[in-house]
C-alpha cells in the first residue's frame, strides 16, 4: 500500500481531508492502542472519530486507489453522520444498518457486525454504492466469527453483482478459503471448493482487472492451499509455479526497491513449496543491501538458508537479522533460529534459544502478548531433549 497505492495522484484530493497515522503495532509503546483497537491482521486501516474516538470504520486488507478511494469517502460521511453535520436524520434502513455495522466492526464484535452488515445488505436498493465494502466486510467478519458456511453462502450470491470487479478477488480467494475450511461431512464441501477454485482461476484470467499484486497473490495462496488439501502433489507444484513467475513479473516492474521487496515474503513461501529455496537468495541480497535497517531481508534469507541445509549462512543471517528487530514479530525469528541450531545438533542451542523466546513472549505488554503462542514455545521447548 505505501509503495504502490498511497503514491498514486489520484488519492490527491483526499490528502487533507484527514490527519493520518501510522502505527507500528510491533513497538511496546503502541501495545495499549494495538489491544483497543483489536488489531487482527496487517494492514488493516481505521478512521477514527475525533468527537470521541470511537472508529467509524475499519477496513482489513490492502485495497486498489478506487478502493481506497471509497472507504476513504464512506468513513468521512460516517463520522459527519455521528456528529451530526452529515445527512443522519434522512439515511435510509440500509445506510442505518450499515453505520450500526461499521460502528460493531469498528470495536472488534464481529458476529454482532456481522448480522448487521447482513441487515444493511438485505434492506439496500439494487444500485447501491456501498454494496461491495459492505460485502467485504461482511466477509471478514464471518471469518472471524467462525462462520464458514456463512461466508461461502456470502460469496456465492454475491458473485454475479461483484465478478467484474475489484472485489471480486476477495470474493473469490475468501470463498475458497471458506470452502476448505467446511468440515469433511458436508457433501457440499467438494463442490464448493471446486466452484471457488474456478472462480480464483476466472479472475486471475481477467487481465481487465486492476488489482494489486498481493490481490493476485492471494488468490494463488488459495488454489495452493485447495491443491494440498486434494493431497494433489502435481497441482500444487503447477500452482506455485504460476505463484512465482507471477510475483518474479510484479517485482520486475516495481520502481522502487520498496515496491520489489513488497514481494520477498510470498516469492520466499513461493519458491518453499517449489522446494527451491535457493531462488530466493538473490533478491533477498539485493533487498538486505538496497534496505540496511529492514530486519525483514537477513531474516528471510535465515529461512531460505534453513531450507537449504545451510546451517552455518542461516545462523549468520539470524544474526543479522536480530540485530535490527524488535516486537512480536521476533517470536518466530526465534522458532527459525531453534531449527538452525537443531540442524547443526545443537539441542543446547536449540533449548537456550527457545528459553529465550518463552522469556521474550511472557514479557511483552497486553496487546502483544499472546498465551498461545506462549503455550506453544513451552510445547516445543518441552518437545526437545
Amino acid at each position: 500500500m505505501r509503495a504502490n497505492v498511497f503514491t498514486d495522484k489520484s488519492l490527491t484530493r483526499q490528502a487533507g481531508r484527514f490527519v493520518w497515522l501510522a502505527i507500528d503495532t510491533e513497538k511496546a509503546k503502541n501495545a495499549a492502542l494495538r489491544k483497543r483497537l483489536g488489531i487482527q491482521a496487517l494492514p488493516t486501516y481505521f478512521i477514527v472519530d475525533p468527537a470521541d474516538e470511537h472508529v467509524a470504520l475499519r477496513w482489513v486488507g490492502g485495497a486498489t486507489a478506487a478502493q481506497l478511494e471509497w472507504i476513504l469517502d464512506d468513513g468521512r460521511a460516517s463520522v459527519a453522520s455521528s456528529s451530526g453535520t452529515g445527512r443522519r436524520g434522512v439515511a435510509g434502513p440500509a445506510e442505518q444498518a450499515l453505520a450500526r455495522a461499521d460502528r460493531l466492526y469498528g470495536a472488534g464484535d464481529y458476529a454482532g457486525a456481522a448480522t448487521a452488515y447482513q441487515e444493511a445488505i438485505a434492506a439496500a436498493p439494487a444500485p447501491w454504492p456501498r454494496y461491495a465494502r459492505a460485502v467485504e466486510s461482511l466477509m471478514f467478519a464471518l471469518g472471524e466469527s467462525d462462520q464458514a458456511g456463512a461466508l461461502v453462502d456470502l460469496a456465492r450470491a454475491a458473485w454475479p453483482r461483484l465478478r467484474s470487479t475489484p472485489s471480486a478477488a476477495n470474493l473469490a480467494s475468501s470463498g475458497l478459503d471458506a470452502a476448505l475450511r467446511l468440515p469433511d461431512s458436508l457433501p457440499v464441501r467438494s463442490a464448493s471448493i471446486a466452484e471457488f477454485e474456478a472462480r480464483c482461476r476466472e479472475v486471475l484470467a481477467d487481465r481487465s482487472l486492476v488489482l494489486a499484486g498481493d490481490d493476485r497473490s492471494g488468490l494463488y495462496i488459495a488454489l495452493l492451499d485447495a491443491r494440498e488439501n486434494a493431497k494433489d502433489e502435481a497441482g500444487r507444484k503447477q500452482v506455485a509455479a504460476e505463484w512465482a513467475r507471477m510475483l518474479e513479473g510484479e517485482a520486475a516492474k516495481a520502481k522502487t526497491p520498496d515496491g520489489r521487496a513488497v514481494y520477498d515474503s510470498h516469492r520466499v513461501s513461493a519458491y518453499l513449496a517449489l522446494g527451491q529455496p535457493e531462488r530466493a537468495i538473490p533478491m533477498l541480497e539485493a533487498s538486505e543491501r538496497d534496505l540496511p535497517a529492514d530486519y525483514n531481508p537477513p531474516a528471510r534469507l535465515a529461512v531460505a538458508y534453513r531450507a537449504m541445509k545451510r546451517w552455518s549462512d542461516a545462523l549468520a543471517a539470524s544474526d543479522r537479522a536480530f540485530a535490527k528487530a524488535y516486537g512480536p514479530r521476533q517470536l518466530g525469528m526465534y522458532q527459525v533460529r531453534a531449527d538452525i541450531f537443531l540442524g547443526l545438533a545443537d539441542t543446547t542451542g536449540a533449548r537456550r534459544t527457545l528459553a529465550t523466546a518463552i522469556a521474550f513472549a511472557d514479557s511483552l505488554p497486553p496487546g502483544q502478548r499472546s498465551e498461545t503462542t506462549l503455550a506453544s514455545l513451552r510445547k516445543r521447548l518441552e518437545g526437545i531433549k
